[in-house]
């Protein structure tokens, strides 16, 4: 199978949109809502179109990932960082590396724009395989009631979380 990754284009958007309404219509831990936040995100000042990411096979859209600005704060200093938000690949697509290879993909496009810490609110066995830890072993914490086990970073750089701590600020389209 061969897949192609590429940057979404804006001719993609309704695509996208329907392959994150399905991929998360039956997932359990969601409130459905994801691919309207996919919406507001590309709207906002924390989009970054590099890191906004499509699987295509055969001509058909099969898998996103995205990738959003936020920032860790504590009292005295605000790092800045990235937010997994969504990865989805349609329910007839999962299991065939697509997944994979999207955060992959993502992960050295973010280094190469100098960040150095991805935050994901996810799945506690599917992240760690790609280097994601819980957040609360670098003293950084969500904003939210979270179980430790699914609040998660990944280093980009080795070390870069060493020096940070504080809270995740997730911008204000998040929450609408």
């Amino acid at each position: 199978m061969e897949i192609k990754i590429r940057q979404e284009k804006p001719e993609d958007h309704q695509e996208v949109f329907e392959l994150i309404r399905e991929t998360f219509l039956q997932e359990s831990n969601s409130d459905h809502q994801e691919h309207f936040l996919v919406n507001r995100l590309r709207k906002s000042s924390y989009f970054l179109p590099q890191l906004s990411l499509v699987a295509e096979y055969d001509h058909k859209i099969v898998g996103y990932v995205l990738l959003i600005r936020i920032t860790i704060q504590n009292d005295k200093d605000k790092f800045p960082a990235l937010a997994l938000a969504p990865i989805a690949v349609l329910p007839n697509f999962q299991q065939k590396g697509i997944g994979s290879k999207l955060l992959s993909i993502v992960h050295k496009k973010a280094k190469n724009l100098d960040y150095e810490l991805v935050i994901v609110l996810g799945h506690e066995e599917y992240y760690p395989r790609f280097g994601y830890e819980q957040a609360n072993k670098f003293d950084i914490q969500a904003p939210f009631e979270v179980p430790a086990k699914n609040f998660m970073l990944k280093e980009l750089t080795p070390n870069a979380a060493q020096h940070i701590s504080g809270m995740v600020v997730y911008p204000e389209v998040f929450h609408i």
